[in-house]
């Protein structure tokens, strides 16, 4: 059987990668793809008990590295549990934020070495990267606007403009770095067209 395809959405709080995240599944879907919608912290039972850990509470609740332990704990559950199963039967699995978000918001926004941080992955998660990795990006006055419509801030959607800054810094950096596998999307555009740019980065891969 062939092995399905890894793609992960990623940018900073308020871009839309939940909403992009559906409607991609079911444009995946309608072309008889098998996906599986996920997302991080979370996917499996274990990480979704440690995602409670790491969404409530104070902005201060966790160090940086405290919350880079966290973060690789619940995604080798995650791995383990439910992308490996998923890609080896030939589904594409589809997740809101991946290990390039520890990279971001541990590393770029609290100091942790990425080498650090890769060296958690490589043992926890074996190393797994996705086949393709889409950054949304949108303006930061757009960014805030969403935030504050959606009324339901959790402690990394309310870190302050600075550290969100920081985000948005490291997240091009890294996709600069490695453009093979990252795509940039402006999500800025109407929802369907930043679905539509999406999906014309992947035709090589669909049926």
């Amino acid at each position: 059987m062939i092995r399905g395809r890894f793609i992960t959405l990623e940018g900073g709080e308020g871009v839309g990668k939940s909403t992009q995240l559906r409607a991609l599944s079911e444009a995946l879907a309608a072309r008889s793809i098998e996906v599986v919608a996920t997302r991080e912290p979370g996917g499996s039972v274990g990480a979704e008990a440690i995602r409670t850990l790491l969404m409530e509470g104070s902005d201060d609740r966790w160090d940086a590295r405290s919350e880079a332990l966290l973060f690789a704990a619940a995604r080798a559950d995650h791995v383990a549990r439910t992308i490996r199963p998923a890609l080896a039967r030939g589904a594409w699995v589809l997740c809101d934020r991946f290990v390039d978000s520890s990279r971001a918001y541990q590393g770029g926004g609290g100091g942790i070495t990425d080498a650090d941080i890769l060296a958690l992955h490589r043992f926890g998660s074996r190393g797994l990267l996705p086949d393709r990795t889409f950054l949304l990006t949108v303006r930061p006055d757009e960014a805030a606007r969403r935030l504050a419509a959606r009324g339901d801030r959790d402690r990394m959607g309310s870190k302050p403009a600075d550290y969100q800054a920081r985000l948005a810094a490291r997240f091009a950096e890294m996709a600069a770095t490695e453009p093979q596998r990252w795509r940039l999307i402006d999500a800025d555009l109407p929802a369907a067209d930043v679905t539509a740019a999406m999906l014309a980065e992947l035709i090589e891969w669909l049926p």
